[in-house]
């Protein structure tokens, strides 16, 4: 077995700042319900799917989202983020750093609300990879990421970009009048190099294609990351 690591030197990290993250595909900004509301609404209005995994929405008008967006944006934990597509400057979905605990150094990625528009796609990939680096660039050392179990495209999601799975927390939550098994996938500080070297090729330009289709995909170049365990993953 190998020996617990020596924390008699370790600091609790900040939490996250309030501050915006930019990358070369994505711009996240600190959630702001004027500027970003209108579009954010306009953009999830294309399919009312996600909502189905969220204990909140759909929502019936853009004065009804608009509302829960200063609740959101008036938060520390959750710490609500909007993705931003920096080729058309609109805002196309939300994340979070939540249940953040800097005496422990853990912090989680919830809350993802991504428009259609923004689902599989450069700009989203980035936002949650910027997210993670932020994480772990501020000292924390262990990245969560909880899910629904039935909700296979998270699951698919969370393992794309490195996150092993730890197994499934049973009748756990009851959300929207359903019961939700939620399944755990995390990251470690000592982990989180790999994935960030994998996370940086996958983003590279020179992956793209002119027509914008990938040469690696990102699943082939994390698989090998993951715990051994989580190729049993359901």
């Amino acid at each position: 077995m190998t020996a617990a690591p020596d924390l008699a030197d370790w600091r609790d990290p900040p939490p996250p700042p309030r501050a915006p993250i930019d990358g070369r595909w994505a711009r996240l900004e600190p959630l702001d319900p004027a500027a970003h509301a209108p579009a954010l609404h306009a953009a999830n209005s294309a399919s009312d799917a996600m909502w189905r995994w969220l204990p909140y929405g759909p929502f019936p008008d853009g004065a009804a989202y608009r509302e829960w967006a200063a609740w959101a944006a008036a938060q520390d934990d959750p710490l609500f983020f909007t993705v931003i597509d920096r080729a058309d400057g609109l805002p196309k979905g939300v994340a979070t750093f939540m249940r953040i605990t800097p005496a422990h150094g853990v912090i989680e990625l919830g809350h993802i609300a991504f428009s259609p528009s923004l689902q599989r796609t450069r700009v989203g990939t980035e936002a949650l990879a910027s997210i993670m680096r932020r994480a772990f660039g501020l000292g924390y050392r262990r990245f969560e990421w909880k899910c629904d179990a039935g909700n296979a495209p998270s699951r698919r999601l969370a393992q794309r970009l490195g996150l092993s799975f730890e197994g499934v927390f049973r009748s756990h939550m009851i959300v929207k009048g359903r019961n939700r098994d939620t399944a755990w996938f995390a990251a470690t500080d000592a982990d989180f190099p790999a994935i960030d070297a994998a996370l940086t090729r996958w983003l590279d330009p020179a992956n793209f294609d002119a027509a914008g289709r990938q040469r690696e995909s990102l699943s082939d170049l994390t698989r090998p990351l993951r715990l051994a365990s989580d190729a049993f993953a359901p």
